[in-house]
């Protein structure tokens, strides 16, 4: 029988994400007024969008992430970084960056360490590191989540959500490695309420999901007693 978790609110949780290569203006507007409605930490969007996204939430408790060098990683660093201070003058306060995992997998360690940090001394924003963390090995996560420590990041993400999702054994390592001195934000493949919730006791601070409504309408079902499966709505 699945844990009864109705009793935690993660609507605060939320990185609401809209990072579809077919994302529209109208979804935009979508997507942050749902945000403001229903207490989401964040709405997640392409950088051609923030301008419109920090108009649009203005004054109001919502933040304006978006991703850089997304979701590769392997633009060059003064690329990012103009993305990164572009997008900060737009009204982004979060970046969400990806990390160069070539570099990484090569033992590149001071290139992967000065792009980070200078985007983050750059900006003087919330940078989290997006790890992509199945194509990973645990040593490669663990060098990547102390690089991202000493450059200054205050989150590690574990994936873009192209090439698999978070998982609750990587959420706990990662908790492990930065012994909670950082935020951790598990994102990609979210699909139910007990899913981000075990993603959230195992460690995660935020969680980066396009599914944010449905899960919540999962909490409300659950709280009426329906089996996770009723809850589905069939999507």
């Amino acid at each position: 029988m699945a844990a009864d978790y109705t009793d935690i609110d993660i609507a605060p949780f939320i990185d609401h994400s809209l990072l579809m290569p077919t994302a529209t203006t109208e979804q935009v507007e979508q997507w942050c007024e749902e945000a403001y409605r229903f207490n989401f930490a964040a709405v997640c969007l392409h950088p051609c969008y923030v301008k419109q996204a920090a108009e649009l939430l203005h004054g109001k408790q919502p933040r304006v992430c978006t991703v850089i060098g997304f979701p590769m990683g392997a633009t060059t660093s003064a690329v990012k970084l103009y993305e990164a201070e572009e997008a900060t003058e737009n009204g982004a306060t979060e970046l969400d960056v990806m990390i160069n995992l070539g570099w990484l997998k090569a033992g590149k360690t001071e290139a992967v360490h000065r792009e980070i940090a200078e985007i983050c001394q750059a900006t003087g924003q919330n940078v989290k590191v997006i790890l992509e963390t199945n194509l990973l090995t645990d040593a490669e996560k663990k060098l990547a989540a102390e690089i991202s420590m000493e450059a200054g990041a205050v989150f590690l993400k574990t994936s873009t959500g192209w090439n698999g999702g978070a998982t609750v054994a990587d959420v706990r390592l990662l908790k492990e490695i930065t012994k909670e001195s950082m935020g951790i934000k598990a994102s990609g493949g979210i699909r139910t309420y007990n899913e981000a919730m075990e993603l959230i006791l195992a460690g995660a601070t935020r969680l980066g999901t396009s599914r944010s409504i449905h899960l919540l309408r999962q909490r409300d079902n659950l709280e009426k007693g329906q089996t996770p499966h009723q809850s589905m709505g069939g999507v």
